[in-house]
């Protein structure tokens, strides 16, 4: 306290021990510097006596956390108790009255010695030795020192804190009010002033109306938490900021940052408000925190985790998203195959200013185009999830509440943090101004786990002026519904009829055929059905009551949902119904979403395809679906048919060459090709898709390969190309085709991204072909066939040449392939040099090349080239040796 005055207590037992004030006896020393009292006008203020703070420095430093030991010689009727102390736990020790007088920090009481007291003769005697030594006092000039309150003598607190740079500052904790707020001296310019730990709060001591202080639950626990660790010792302080003249700051202690430690040991909770200048990383205090709830410690001991319910599986889990519902919310389908809705914790979507107040008044039902910067939120999460697999973090649970008064029913909902590539969906959002951060109350502990950088991101977002927090006007969409709407629709016909493929966004699924599309050049949207095909119809209301379901019309709709909802597509409007409904095929990534129906048997063809260039792949998918007798053709008879003969036509051999360029040739002799009208475009939009690439590159580990996807791949030369995997072994070993050059290559995922949509298949097809060669066949010897391979990789591979398609085969067209300068057919060439044999083929337009084939093979069999330098080894091949002409 001074000079001649120390507190000290004894060991904590179940909470903070009493403290007990001790007086040096007969040694005086100069008074501490005193504030006037508020409640006395008379009172002024009174500074250090000289050589008053530098001895209390002096014992501060030698006693502070020390164990003493002490012996109380007087009594006063006050109450005050003066006596010896002694460094140590017994009188042994140091003796500090002695040490003070003898340092010149101190007098001695020299009017009530007593000659026969032996501790005062010798004090007597330590004071004459330091007047001799001139130490202390006794020195020649002053020791008065000056210590100024910040309070009373610094107008702008906050320019102050400014100017020192979130810089760690020498300090000493003079006083502690209670476990988050003390008062410190900052070194070495003697300012004194009060400190709130920033980012936490400790239970505190409420003043009541009779003056008397009541303690909060642990407040006095707290108190003494810090006060036994600080009070009066050297530290560092960071003076973080000064909101309303409140100074919040950090302080370093050499054992540790006891605004941590606090929370750790249940001493204290997070404060939102002044968590974000928190110069340590507000994680840490939210991990300190997260410790004590877990333990259940103190001001936490009747503690339940929002999601102390849930099962691990159920807490922490992986999905694919299916569906985003709203700005903050979504569908994702769980590897049990349940579907489950996700809200995103803590944020809010776009609304409309006044639409709570107003809800009496507008009760209908608003389309997100219609909120501003709503389509754009949930624009950014349907592109950036659908389809994709996320990892999802559940933190709480929020309770079903029933319709009060102005407030609406909300069912219960699942609330959690949903992340992918190790970015936080919510956080994205927030940053680009699209969601807002919700505010909650202080022991409101239903909030994300990543509530801070939520904060964070929003207060970037209201800096840069984004999304909602622009100043700009508005985005405003006008978007048409005409779904329904026959008149609207009949004008809207001809010019999708007349536009081919559209593009379209899936935005709801009725049933397995039956959509609602976004028509996005057009900004309509529409009701479309699938043509070709008779689809289960599911249940629905009907004038003469509900109508039942027909079978599997409920797996149609989920196979539907699964493979469109929300994904970017391409349409052909053939027709409309009376209704107003627009009726035509459905493309997703270059699969026909009516076909696909009928060959996963959901579907039957209906008549009106056969009008369409679909019909024949239609009714081969049925029929094998029906030979299985699969979902809806499980109880199916097939009626007995009459054969009927049919009379093929005789054609002529029609010789239509067209330049293609030759990119690949594999180890069977298919080859792949590219038509040289269309090598331009490739060109275009691969230099198109490599300067997107470069200036936007894809996150490396982010795509997620699955296997008859297609995705952009780097090749060995460094270059991104398209592709499709064809196979997923690990991360480590995806295999790919390149569909534009027809070679594979096993690469790791992170060589592998997303194609960016404007250079997909439907913007150009796959440019490479697979052919194989007509009217041949090649050897079964392994090194008869690597001669055949060599030799055409060195006279057509990466040239180009002449093409024209003779026959079809079982994978791909068979063709005659001619040189491009002197166009001479290649495969009768290899028959001319005896590397392959000849394959008969019977057709009669075919005879006159199948003839020509069989000369040039009888030309080699005489000259013995190559594989008949043995004669025509084929002859004695019978098939009792297992070989067949």
């Amino acid at each position: 306290m001074s000079c001649c005055a120390i507190i000290v207590r004894g060991q904590p037992r179940g909470g903070p021990p009493p403290e007990r004030q001790i007086n040096l006896s007969n040694i005086r020393a100069g008074a501490m510097a005193r504030r006037a009292a508020q409640a006395q006008p008379d009172t002024k203020d009174t500074p250090d006596e000289p050589w008053a703070f530098q001895a209390r420095e002096f014992l501060r430093k030698k006693l502070i956390g020390k164990e003493v030991c002490f012996t109380v010689e007087i009594k006063t009727a006050l109450g005050r108790e003066y006596g010896m102390v002694y460094l140590g736990r017994d009188t042994t020790g140091e003796n500090i009255a002695e040490v003070l007088v003898n340092e010149g920090l101190a007098t001695v009481r020299r009017e009530g010695i007593r000659g026969n007291n032996p501790e005062q003769a010798r004090l007597c005697e330590l004071e004459d030795q330091s007047k001799a030594s001139k130490k202390g006092m006794w020195s020649e000039g002053g020791g008065a020192h000056t210590i100024r309150d910040m309070k009373y003598t610094i107008e702008n607190p906050r320019n102050f804190v400014d100017s020192l740079h979130q810089k760690p500052i020498n300090a000493i904790i003079e006083h502690v009010r209670d476990g988050s707020v003390v008062r410190a001296l900052l070194l070495p310019d003697y300012y004194l002033v009060t400190v709130m730990l920033s980012g936490i709060k400790c239970p505190t001591f409420k003043r009541e109306a009779d003056g008397t202080e009541t303690p909060e639950p642990f407040a006095a626990e707290a108190k003494f938490f810090t006060e036994s660790r600080l009070l009066q010792r050297d530290v560092q302080i960071i003076l973080e900021s000064c909101p309303n003249q409140i100074i919040l700051g950090t302080i370093l202690h050499p054992n540790g940052n006891i605004t941590e430690l606090l929370l750790k040991e249940g001493f204290a909770r997070c404060v939102d408000w002044s968590m974000a200048v928190y110069t340590q990383g507000a994680e840490k205090l939210r991990a300190a925190e997260r410790s004590a709830k877990e333990r259940k410690v103190r001001i936490w001991k009747d503690y339940v985790a929002p999601t102390a319910n849930l099962d691990q599986k159920d807490r922490q889990f992986v999905a694919k998203v299916m569906q985003v519902v709203n700005a903050d919310a979504m569908v994702v389908k769980l590897n049990s195959g349940e579907n489950k809705t996700i809200h995103l914790s803590s944020i809010r979507p776009p609304r409309i200013e006044g639409e709570e107040k107003n809800k009496d008044k507008d009760k209908r039902f608003r389309p997100l185009y219609d909120i501003p910067y709503m389509f754009e939120a949930r624009e950014f999460l349907r592109k950036k999830l659908i389809g994709k697999k996320v990892n999802v973090t559940v933190d709480y649970i929020r309770a079903a509440t029933g319709p009060g008064e102005g407030t609406p029913a909300f069912a219960e909902r699942t609330c959690a943090t949903v992340t992918i590539g190790g970015i936080n969906i919510a956080e994205a959002l927030v940053s680009k101004g699209l969601a807002t951060v919700i505010r909650y109350r202080q022991d409101d502990d239903q909030r994300s786990s990543h509530y801070d950088e939520l904060l964070a991101a929003e207060a970037r977002a209201i800096k840069n002026g984004k999304g909602l927090h622009s100043k700009k006007e508005v985005p405003i969409h006008r978007v048409a519904d005409i779904s329904g709407e026959t008149q609207k629709a009949k004008q809207f016909l001809p010019f999708l009829q007349r536009a081919g493929r559209s593009e379209a966004v899936v935005e709801y699924v009725f049933s397995g055929s039956r959509l609602k599309l976004y028509m996005p050049k057009e900004t309509c949207l529409i009701t479309f059905l699938l043509a070709g095909i008779e689809c289960p119809r599911s249940s629905r209301n009907m004038p003469g009551g509900m109508q039942v379901a027909e079978p599997f019309s409920d797996e149609a709709m989920l196979f539907t949902k699964e493979l469109v909802l929300q994904r970017e597509v391409e349409v052909e409007v053939e027709s409309m119904d009376k209704a107003g409904n627009f009726i035509g095929w459905l493309h997703i990534e270059g699969l026909n979403l009516s076909v696909a129906l009928v060959e996963n048997a959901l579907s039957k063809v209906h008549f009106t395809a056969e009008r369409s260039a679909y019909y024949k792949t239609l009714v081969s998918a049925e029929e094998a679906c029906r030979l299985r007798k699969e979902k809806i053709w499980a109880n199916y008879e097939e009626k007995p048919v009459e054969e009927v003969v049919h009379v093929s036509e005789e054609k002529e051999r029609v010789a239509n060459y067209r330049p293609v360029y030759v990119t690949e040739i594999s180890d069977t002799l298919h080859f792949y090709a590219q038509d040289v009208e269309t090598g331009g475009q490739l060109e275009s939009l691969m230099e198109t898709m490599r300067a997107e690439i470069a200036a936007q590159p894809p996150l490396e580990g982010s795509y997620s390969a699955r296997r008859g996807e297609y995705c952009i791949a780097k090749f060995a030369d460094g270059e991104w190309y398209r592709a499709r995997v064809e196979k997923v072994e690990s991360p480590a070993k995806v295999h790919v085709f390149y569909i534009d050059y027809g070679n594979r290559e096993i690469v790791p995922s992170t060589r592998l991204a997303a194609i960016p949509p404007a250079f997909s298949t439907r913007n150009l097809p796959a440019q490479a072909t697979e052919y194989a060669f007509a009217f041949i066949q090649i050897p079964q010897d392994e090194d008869a066939r690597a001669d055949v391979v060599d030799c055409i990789v060195r006279d057509i591979q990466n040239s180009q040449c002449l093409l024209n398609v003779e026959y079809s085969g079982v994978t791909c067209p068979l063709v005659t392939i001619q040189f491009g300068d002197t166009k001479d057919d290649v495969g009768l060439g290899l028959v001319k040099e005896g590397l392959v044999m000849v394959d008969v083929r019977k057709e009669k337009h075919l005879q006159k090349m199948v003839t020509e084939y069989l000369n040039s093979q009888e030309s080699a069999k005489s000259a013995r080239l190559n594989i008949w330098r043995y004669g025509d080894f084929r002859a004695d091949d019978a098939d009792e040796f297992g070989y067949r002409r």
